[in-house]
């Protein structure tokens, strides 16, 4: 495999990064190997004053490492020599004798980001799609090629260490204005702008531009960074990784121990550290876990089927909180829209939530341009007869099986023969809706997750009746707007809404019981999650828990499972939740933030005295509750496999993502040691823990479910 071409125009010479058979440029061993190679030739050429580093991708520039080189090492010392060979070539570059201009456009991330920083000179278009980050914290590892002790050198301490330690992105207009690129320039003239500054540089016409602070960072900068006062920074970004990683995540505290001994002894010793703390890094159980993911992701985006048929045209039902997310990320994949509700004015109000959505963007991921196409994609109508010529129609519509069953009626009384239909029901089996359809094949499941702009998953629901076509069309769309799509079987809850409810269950079992609502919501954030389940109720709102537990009561039942009908009882006595303004917390429509209160009130009205639980008991009763429901959907058919699984918790749900899902998880725990924690549940609170039997056989036979 080749990585890099060269092209000289007189005194330049162009470097391509080119990656055959890739669609976007990765930074392996043998890429960094063969660009020493190209730096050879460029150092005995004497003609040669200069250089340009340029990327021949479409809309990327290098995406970052080879993340499949890292199931190859075996031990530390291994990863320790190839950084320090990674560190030797990225410091011949930035000591080489003839300048060298990066010349960016699209995502330049990771080992990406880290080669330029080595480069002599950063020019970069002002495209939304070219963007700046150090992700590997959200591989539970550290930027390993420099970029804990050149990018706190070059943007200042504060700025390298956030842009490390959260992954975050930098856009073009950001990176310019704290200094990480020295010009911008659009798409169309980068490369020969690139070659102009190559050549600026080398007859020291041009000079890098310094960043133009203001006053606050001038301060931050020569008050804190430069002085023995810098441990105030690394105590405020100690202090900020404690709180969102709530110790879980070994990786924060080696990026800062990289950076401040960087900064404290000198660059040798900073790389020194980098080299060493990443190695360590790669052989956590965290690490391990969130690289399981990056693949299980990548790998659930691939579309299983074949034939897919073409959606230009999509009809939105409901321009609610959902159905709007759903107008948005059609329109953002490209796609024109028909927004519906039960008239123009509702529909007109939900195209305006979007604008407003869309307009945060701006300047960031997004420009006004690109904003005011996205909008003028989506029109809203009050009849039915505009998805007349729909492709594929959503509904949105309250979660109430006779009202969607109407609305397939409706629609297909004006569709065309081959649209499909889907249903964002979260817990309505398929096969129910899809009964009052006269091409019934055609309904299908697509289950968003709220907000839909932010959050990845798409619970696609196939039901026995449908074609191959039907489940590539969804598939297709779904990854148009951006979804990690998973496809389910369809029964009650499906998958994420069936161990959810389980989970937010056991929650409120341990409210009745008289455990504090402030400490279940504590604990299970410790254990990974990112908000509480009593927190996400009333988010998601009580009354909408209630119904899924109506959908769900039943199959529960048969089980010998009885679910709490606490909700329902909330309902009546107007704790909705925030759309109320008092559920299990009270709100403040001031909309300050801040610690919520405690809806003491709420508590009264269950009237359990109160006792004390241990934060393990918490974790163990609402974690494993989950994990033995998602073993039984697996047992059951409902999913298609454990990397289903895994994703589906991880991005629908929030399950810890350092845990790796619901079925990693097992497998780091040991089957037998997960059997023997529900049974010893089970016997305490009964068979709603009783252990799956395939995690039975497991544990008999020491099975995985990953080899």
């Amino acid at each position: 495999m080749t990585f890099f071409g060269l092209e000289t125009t007189g005194d330049v010479a162009v470097i391509y990064f080119d990656q055959e058979e890739s669609r976007v440029n990765t930074l392996s061993t043998a890429a960094l190997r063969e660009f020493a190679e190209v730096l050879d030739t460029l150092e005995r050429d004497p003609a040669v004053r200069s250089a340009v580093l340029y990327s021949r991708k479409e809309d990327s520039f290098v995406v970052g490492a080879d993340i499949g080189e890292f199931s190859t090492f075996e031990t530390p010392e291994q990863v320790v020599a190839l950084i320090r060979e990674g560190h030797a070539l990225l410091a011949r570059l930035e000591r080489f004798p003839k300048p060298v201009v990066a010349a960016v456009h699209g995502a330049a991330v990771g080992g990406g980001l880290e080669l330029i920083l080595a480069c002599h000179y950063r020019l970069a278009s002002g495209h939304p799609k070219t963007k700046f980050a150090l992700p590997e914290v959200n591989l539970g590892l550290l930027p390993g090629l420099g970029g804990t002790q050149r990018l706190p050198r070059l943007v200042g301490l504060q700025g390298g260490l956030e842009m490390a330690l959260t992954g975050k992105f930098v856009y073009a207009k950001p990176a310019l204005k704290m200094g990480l690129v020295d010009a911008l320039i659009h798409p169309q003239g980068l490369l020969e702008a690139g070659k102009a500054a190559a050549r600026g540089l080398a007859d020291a016409s041009l000079k890098r531009r310094e960043p133009k602070h203001d006053w606050r960072s001038r301060v931050t900068s020569t008050v804190l960074e430069r002085t023995p006062l810098s441990r105030v920074v690394y105590a405020q970004a100690e202090e900020t990784a404690r709180k969102r990683t709530r110790g879980n995540y070994p990786a924060p505290a080696k990026i800062i121990d990289a950076v401040r001994t960087g900064q404290e002894r000198g660059m040798e010793a900073g790389l020194e550290a980098e080299a060493r703390n990443f190695a360590e890094l790669v052989f956590t159980p965290q690490s391990k876990a969130l690289v399981h993911l990056f693949f299980a992701k990548n790998a659930s985006e691939k579309n299983p089927y074949s034939e897919a048929r073409p959606v230009t045209r999509v009809g939105v039902l409901g321009a609610g909180l959902m159905g709007a997310g759903i107008a948005q990320v059609s329109a953002e994949g490209g796609h024109a829209v028909k927004l519906k509700d039960r008239s123009l004015e509702i529909a007109a109000k939900g195209k305006g939530s979007i604008w407003k959505d869309l307009s945060k963007r701006v300047g960031k991921d997004r420009s006004s341009f690109e904003r005011d196409l996205i909008d003028a994609r989506i029109q809203p109508v009050e009849d039915y007869g505009a998805l007349a010529d729909a492709d594929l129609v959503i509904e949105a519509v309250l979660e109430d099986v006779v009202l969607k069953q109407q609305v397939v009626r409706d629609v297909e009384a004006v569709a065309k023969e081959d649209l499909v239909f889907a249903s964002n029901t979260s817990s309505i089996p398929i096969h129910e809706i899809a009964s009052a359809s006269k091409r019934s094949g055609q309904v299908v499941g697509m289950h968003y997750f709220s907000p839909v702009p932010k959050l990845p998953l798409l619970e696609i629901v196939a039901t026995e009746e449908n074609p191959e076509w039907v489940l590539a069309t969804a598939f297709a769309a779904g990854r148009a707007q951006g979804k990690t799509p998973i496809v389910v079987g369809d029964a009650p809850g499906f998958y994420t809404t069936r161990i959810v409810s389980l989970y937010m269950n056991e929650a409120l079992l341990l409210v009745e019981e008289g455990v504090g609502v402030r400490e279940i919501d504590g604990a299970v954030r410790d254990f990974g999650f990112p908000v509480g389940p009593l927190t996400l109720l009333d988010e998601v709102g009580i009354d909408v828990g209630a119904k899924i537990n109506g959908v769900l009561k039943r199959p529960f039942a048969a089980r010998g499972i009885t679910l709490s009908s606490r909700g329902e009882a909330l309902v009546e006595a107007g704790f909705l939740g925030r759309k109320s303004g008092k559920g299990f917390y009270v709100y403040d429509k001031s909309g300050k933030k801040g610690e919520k209160e405690v809806n003491e009130a709420l508590a009264r009205f269950v009237g359990a005295t109160k006792r004390d639980a241990s934060p393990h008991e918490i974790q163990e009763r609402l974690g494993l509750i989950m994990v033995n429901e998602a073993i039984l959907c697996l047992e059951e058919g409902v999913l298609r496999s454990p990397r289903d699984g895994d994703v589906g918790a991880v991005f629908g749900l929030g399950f810890p993502p350092f845990l790796g899902g619901p079925f990693w998880y097992v497998d780091t725990l040991g089957a037998p040691e997960v059997v023997r924690r529900l049974e010893g549940l089970e016997r305490q609170y009964g068979p709603r823990f009783r252990p799956a039997a395939l995690l039975r056989e497991h544990a008999k036979q020491e099975k995985l479910f990953y080899s």
